[in-house]
Formats: C-alpha cells, structure tokens, sequence
C-alpha cells in the first residue's frame, strides 16, 4: 500500500502537467491524440512510480 500512496498523486500530476503543455503549445495535435498522448503519459508513470517507490520499508533494529 505505500507504493500506492506515491504512485497515484505522481500519475496526476504528471497527467495535468501533460494535458497543460498539450493544451498550452501544441494546439496544433488533434483533440483525440492529446487525450491519448495523456493516458500513454499517465500510465508509463504509473508503472514507472510503483517499482521506483518501495512496497514497504524494512525495519531495521
């Protein structure tokens, strides 16, 4: 459960910062491939955030 609790808020903001900069500079890409680029961003996140973070730590004496 730790991992979660850094991999959900990283795939947010990493989502909100994608669609920003989508939305921001390249109004040019149609509406449909900035929402897949998006979740393609969201997910590869995700992933990347859950084996990143450790599941739980190990207590040490």
């Amino acid at each position: 459960m730790r991992a979660l609790a850094y991999t959900v808020p990283i795939m947010i903001i990493v989502a909100w910062g994608s669609w920003f900069m989508l939305n921001r500079s390249h109004t040019e890409v149609p509406e449909t491939s900035r929402v897949l680029i998006t979740i393609g961003a969201l997910v590869v996140s995700g992933i990347i955030s859950y084996f990143l973070f450790p599941k739980d730590e190990i207590k040490k004496k």
